[in-house]
């Protein structure tokens, strides 16, 4: 049964939809595949070959920071919902956005993992309720199924805004607010990659005054661009702080948020790249590729190392690999999604979360965040 509304002031919800960051979100889903196919097959299949190992970390690096513009679409997408929704249901519906995909599949994991001991730190009851609580940052445990550690952030995230929102702007509680400022903050001393996260709240705010820069703004999303492309390719960073002795960490940051910022602008070049029907899906189904694919990478790798077609022509095998990870993964993708991501939403709201209005379906779908 849809819960009684308790958006703030009762108002509808106004359309956040941004095609750029939607478009984003797709291709950030695609870079982490990519990347699990690339590091994965030279760490685990052909790290003897010097030549593959050397010649896919440029895009493997680039793959991985796909988890970090994740968290920069994550900050810029939900910041409005804080705004929009009292506490009730804006853990709802977070609650139904993410919660039945991962948890079905974190059973799937912990089920494998309890048969095969494949990863016997993770194989205990400690580990798999921090896992399944996203309490796992606390515990010092790992999450459960593979890509899901970035969940425990997500969600760290969602906690930590509505608080600092709700006492700012719902309750008008200053005192208590403070508070929420200093618990967040030390957060982000702790976990400086929730820099992401912030970043794209900054941009939200920031995109909703008018600013005319004197260069023109596609040049400087064009320039900024590259030089996120550049950086980003040159090492994989877990955003302690000892990385950020690392010289291309900073710049990293810096390019992708004005990288951003010039891209959701209207009319960016990015959107108008990313305005099409596959990335529009892409982006609708991110969520699901994101979670769904390392089951069907490891089956696949584990398939051909089996049967021998991992093969000394590494650019032939590698080629067919990646066909056949995709043909896997897309099509239990889309069932996975409808099934296990809109439906349990879309029954408890009574409402899609992605709607079309109008004549123009890329330019006016809406996200219920």
């Amino acid at each position: 049964m849809k819960p009684a509304p308790s958006s703030v002031n009762g108002s509808k919800k106004v359309s956040d939809f941004n095609v750029a960051a939607h478009g984003l979100r797709g291709l950030a889903a695609v870079m982490v595949l990519l990347a699990h196919i690339l590091g994965g097959t030279a760490k685990h299949i052909y790290a003897d070959v010097p030549a593959y190992v050397e010649g896919i970390k440029a895009p493997w690096y680039l793959g991985t920071f796909g988890v970090e513009l994740f968290f920069v679409i994550s900050g810029f997408v939900i910041f409005p919902s804080t705004l929009r929704y009292l506490p009730r249901e804006f853990a709802l519906r977070r609650f139904f956005r993410l919660y039945p995909l991962f948890f079905a599949l974190s059973l799937i994991f912990i089920a494998l993992n309890a048969g095969t001991n494949a990863y016997p730190k993770i194989n205990s009851v400690e580990t798999v309720v921090a896992g399944l609580l996203f309490i796992n940052l606390f515990t010092g445990t790992e999450q459960l199924t593979p890509n899901a550690w970035s969940l425990t952030y997500e969600v760290m995230f969602y906690i930590l805004v509505y608080g600092i929102v709700y006492f700012v702007v719902h309750k008008r509680n200053m005192a208590a607010a403070i508070v929420m400022v200093l618990i967040a903050t030390l957060f982000l001393v702790v976990f400086p990659i929730a820099v992401y996260f912030l970043m794209g709240v900054g941009i939200r705010l920031a995109s909703r005054s008018e600013w005319a820069p004197r260069i023109s703004p596609r040049f400087l999303e064009i320039a900024f661009l590259l030089l996120m492309l550049l950086f980003a390719s040159q090492g994989h960073f877990e955003y302690r702080w000892q990385d950020f002795r690392h010289p291309a960490v900073i710049p990293i940051m810096l390019s992708t948020g004005f990288y951003f910022f010039f891209a959701v602008m209207p009319g960016s070049l990015t959107a108008r790249a990313l305005d099409n029907r596959l990335m529009r899906y892409l982006g609708t189904v991110s969520y699901s590729l994101y979670l769904v694919h390392p089951y069907t990478y490891f089956l696949a790798r584990w398939a051909f190392d089996r049967y021998g077609l991992f093969t000394s022509d590494v650019a032939a095998s590698i080629a067919l690999f990646t066909c056949i990870v995709v043909l896997l993964t897309m099509p239990l993708t889309h069932v996975i999604h409808i099934s296990l991501e809109l439906w349990p939403y879309q029954r408890f709201f009574r409402q899609r979360i992605y709607r079309r209005r109008g004549a123009e379906p890329s330019l006016r779908e809406t996200a219920a965040s």
